[in-house]
């Protein structure tokens, strides 16, 4: 890697080129965007500034490309995402935001039965937890496949937090009032989800998140 500062400064900036070896692959090393692993090594798949973000005993690698500035999602981040595709044993999204970061594009998701709730896992129903379009809040969990990042909203602050309602002649946004259900304000109608306790930022601190 060519470096923009002296080799003992820390802020050095590291800048590649595609097929460049980058770090060698450990247990703690987490290749994202604009890198791939070949041979036990991780590479630089394009041009561009090498980013480096560290989170416990784990390094998260990416490339970002010139002129452009690139986020992506490691464990523990708190990311929106939309509900794309829903079966029995998991449901597909895409993360559209990062945080309060709203991303350039969208990343692929997925949220399995057992990481939707902390307790009774075997007692949840996804079609009663979210449908397609849904905008939930999810946490992001270590990484098992290339590309795919795994969600969990076992918390009561994650879940749905927007939800359309279908039943009216125009789709308008369901109001929570439960942990799991929604409800229709023109027509009335409730429909089962698993609703994300969200607190106002100016929220006492006393604000306990009573629906």
């Amino acid at each position: 890697m060519v470096k923009t500062a002296h080799e003992n400064d820390d802020e050095a900036i590291h800048i590649c080129v595609p097929g460049q070896r980058l770090c060698a692959v450990t247990e703690y090393t987490v290749g994202g965007e604009g890198t791939y692993e070949k041979l036990g090594y991780l590479h630089a798949s394009l041009s561009g500034v090498v980013k480096i973000r560290k989170r416990h005993k784990n390094n998260y690698i990416s490339v970002a490309s010139f002129g452009s500035k690139t986020v992506v999602p490691v464990v523990g981040d708190v990311v929106t995402a939309k509900i794309t595709v829903i079966n029995q044993r998991f449901a597909k999204c895409v993360i559209i935001c990062i945080g309060k970061t709203c991303l350039n594009r969208p990343y692929r998701g997925i949220l399995r039965k057992e990481d939707v709730r902390a307790t009774e896992k075997d007692r949840v129903e996804m079609y009663k937890c979210f449908r397609p379009g849904d905008v939930i809040l999810a946490r992001v969990l270590p990484l098992v496949e290339l590309n795919t990042y795994h969600l969990t909203t076992a918390e009561n602050e994650l879940g749905v937090a927007v939800a359309m309602s279908n039943k009216s002649s125009d789709p308008t946004p369901m109001v929570p009032i439960g942990w799991t259900e929604m409800q229709c304000p023109v027509t009335l109608v409730k429909e089962p989800r698993k609703v994300a306790k969200i607190v106002p930022e100016t929220a006492p601190q006393n604000y306990d998140g009573k629906l």
